[in-house]
């Protein structure tokens, strides 16, 4: 066995964390402005450390309770003589999963807090130099999530592969299930930081929307607004670190999904037979690279030049490089001949066209998302000419457009499915799915650094700085808004393919060949699990709307009962609203957390594989709709909304802010909010959390239900 190769996924991991950390020293190295910016930085930094403590705190006791009762129960191997409990090594792979999750999203807000004042300084020089500040911001994240996730599956493997040696032929398969409970791990933490951060943010920013935009008449960031700071707190614990967990639990779940298939296949290669194994964690480990060289495509030259552009270009390099090197790869670790999975035959070639068709997937979705959701595209329009109406035909633009922005996505999904099968059975669907998120450490780069931007306008508005500075830092928040929603459906997508391909394991592993609607008990679980991504939407929504009505309130009273705030002679108190959006995300996030780990176990072991199985189909299609609708209608709203501050033609008549037809644009953002940053974006890691619960618990319910 060439042993080197399997040393070389920790090693490309550990790459992309020193240029995370050489890029991290550069943002420090920056200049962050006057005293009064660094001030307002600082407030907005603490606000954000003081709500990951908090939720921290909330979550290591799940871990402890998780972890306990994963170290409970499980099997025992004899090995060389000695008796290993491998529940004990799920338990700790889960530990070290969840700790990483953590990580992912602390780095990302580390560094937002300290990249949002510098791109304001940058800003007062040039929209270049800004988009270069916030972008190496977004580029830290990427590559401390991808490097993070690649070191952990990598590294893990291989101790697991030792620790394990003894078993013989059930070496491999042993130590990739005890793998699962890293994915687990993840995903957990990725939940419930996603909806918790998701909440957090958006009660902060409906409760400043509605009292000091549309009641007290003052612009989004005023200094005098109470609820400004929680809601710039909210962009870094929400979009930033939620974002961040979320997508390495995504990464770590996609690549474990193609390992656990590759190991049934049974090939003679010169790997050890681990070449289907191995090939997602290389190809993703390569990724990582080729995202650093895509970086360095980021850039403008001035003012009038195209900052979406210029991040398209950046994310077409890291792409097409990665399939060209993808090829390469492929031929050089896939054996020659035909490669069996499931009876179903192919070859190398085909694995290829497979990572292609995944490729080509994860572009039209974005191509799809961006047309939905950008500023001067007909969908946007459409909601802008609909805001002259009123209120309520703004949301009922807002609505139609997230519905209709199914159809490409879900059409291109089915495409892919049904390609990637064709060229590579179910290995392909993985493999595709493996193909796409390859470049996550580019995406999230693309993806993290509107967070940023939307900080360093805020910071601007209270610092009063002069007008041009906002127009640069609105102009790379607009482009962020739609690249944050192009990073939502990308993550949908891969959650459709690795969750068909994580069910396809469960299927092995679970002792069942089939899912039977016909049988009633079946049928029953599909509309269960379809209902679930509704009931969670809705408690997700609910917990926005109960926070935010708190929200309001507070910033009513230090309205009505503190005098000088609007004089600017009187400072509101800030951490009151800190205080509200903490404790309502922590104590909300509970719930939706609790459906997604708790159903599968139930299902599982009442009423057998087969039922959760059915379970599991209905959570993915019900899911994967919801997310790509939420997520594309908030994005749309949010964007006719900023369409108004530079302007927009509305019946041979020019509307701006401030108008009834913009106030009617800002309902429907404050509406797009919570489906756009909370409920959406957290379908993909719903859909992941319970089929890798599934998995983890496979072994276990066989028979049940027979």
């Amino acid at each position: 066995m060439n042993s080197y190769v399997i040393y070389l996924v920790p090693a490309l991991g550990i790459f992309g964390l020193l240029v995370m950390a050489v890029k991290s020293a550069w943002i420090n190295k920056q200049d962050a402005g006057d005293k009064n910016m660094q001030e307002l930085a600082r407030h907005i930094a603490d606000g954000a450390m003081a709500f990951l403590k908090a939720e921290w705190k909330v979550l290591s006791i799940f871990v402890v309770i998780t972890a306990a009762l994963l170290a409970y129960s499980g099997t025992v191997h004899e090995v060389n003589g000695r008796q290993i409990h491998s529940s004990w090594v799920i338990c700790i792979a889960f530990i070290i999963g969840a700790v990483f999750s953590a990580t992912a999203g602390y780095i990302g807000m580390k560094v937002a807090t300290k990249a949002n004042v510098r791109t304001t300084q940058a800003a007062r020089t040039s929209l270049k130099q800004a988009l270069r500040v916030s972008f190496t911001g977004g580029t830290v994240m990427g590559l401390g999530v991808a490097g993070l996730a690649v070191l952990g599956l990598g590294g893990l493997f291989i101790v697991f592969l030792k620790m394990f040696a003894g078993l013989g032929s059930t070496q491999i398969s042993t130590a990739i299930e005890v793998l699962t409970g890293f994915s687990l791990g993840a995903e957990s933490i990725a939940l419930f930081s996603r909806v918790g951060g998701g909440i957090y943010t958006k009660a902060a920013d409906v409760g400043a929307d509605l009292v000091g935009k549309v009641e007290a008449g003052i612009p989004e960031d005023d200094v005098r607004n109470p609820a400004t700071i929680a809601d710039n707190v909210g962009d870094n614990v929400g979009d930033v670190a939620g974002m961040g967990a979320d997508l390495f639990g995504s990464y770590v779940a996609t690549i474990l999904a193609t390992m656990v298939l590759g190991q049934e296949i049974r090939v003679n290669d010169a790997l050890g037979g681990m070449s289907a194994i191995l090939l997602p964690m290389v190809i993703c480990g390569l990724g990582i690279v080729f995202s650093v060289i895509g970086t360095l495509f980021v850039r403008i030259s001035d003012e009038k030049s195209s900052v979406q552009n210029a991040l398209n270009l950046g994310n077409w390099a890291a792409m097409i490089l990665t399939v060209v090197a993808s090829y390469f790869v492929v031929m050089w670790m896939l054996p020659d001949g035909q490669i069996m999975l499931r009876s179903i035959a192919f070859n190398k070639m085909g694995v290829f066209a497979a990572i292609v068709v995944g490729t080509i997937v994860g572009a039209i979705m974005s191509f799809s998302t961006e047309y939905y959701t950008a500023m001067g595209k007909k969908p946007v329009l459409s909601i802008v000419q609909q805001s002259s109406t009123g209120h309520a035909t703004n949301i009922i633009g807002g609505l139609s457009v997230g519905m209709k922005s199914t159809v490409i996505p879900i059409l291109t999904l089915a495409g892919g499915i049904m390609a990637s099968y064709y060229f590579a059975g179910l290995y392909g669907v993985a493999i595709a799915a493996a193909g796409m998120m390859a470049t996550t450490a580019m995406q999230l780069a693309i993806d993290a650094f509107g967070p940023i931007a939307d900080n360093a306008g805020g910071i601007a508005e209270m610092s009063q700085l002069p007008p041009e500075v906002r127009e640069r830092t609105d102009n790379l928040d607009a482009v962020g808004n739609t690249t944050a929603a192009t990073g939502k459906g990308f993550a949908i997508a891969s959650a459709a393919l690795t969750s068909l391909a994580l069910f396809a394991a469960f299927v092995g592993i679970a002792g069942i060949d089939r899912i039977d609607i016909y049988k009633a008990n079946v049928l029953a679980g599909l509309f269960v699990g379809g209902m679930i991504p509704f009931i969670f939407s809705a408690l997700c929504i609910q917990a926005v709307g109960k926070a935010a009505m708190d929200m309001v309130q507070e910033v009513r009273r230090q309205f009505r009962e503190i005098p000088g705030i609007m004089e600017y002679t009187a400072e509101p108190e800030y951490e009151k609203c800190v205080a509200i959006s903490t404790q309502a995300s922590i104590r909300e996030m509970l719930m939706p957390g609790a459906i997604a780990l708790i159903t599968p176990v139930l299902v599982g072991f009442t009423l057998g594989p087969e039922v959760l199985g059915g379970l599991l189909a209905g959570v993915t299609v019900s899911g994967v709709l919801m997310g790509i609708f939420q997520s594309n209608a908030g994005g749309a709203w949010d964007n006719a909304k900023k369409s108004f501050e530079k302007g927009v033609l509305i019946n041979e008549e020019m509307f701006y802010k401030k108008s009834d037809p913009h106030k009617a644009s800002v309902t429907g953002d404050t509406v797009g909010d919570p489906f756009k940053d909370t409920s959406g974006p957290s379908m993909n890691i719903l859909i992941k959390l319970m089929s890798i619960v599934s998995l983890v618990i496979a072994p276990y319910i066989y028979g049940i239900g027979q």
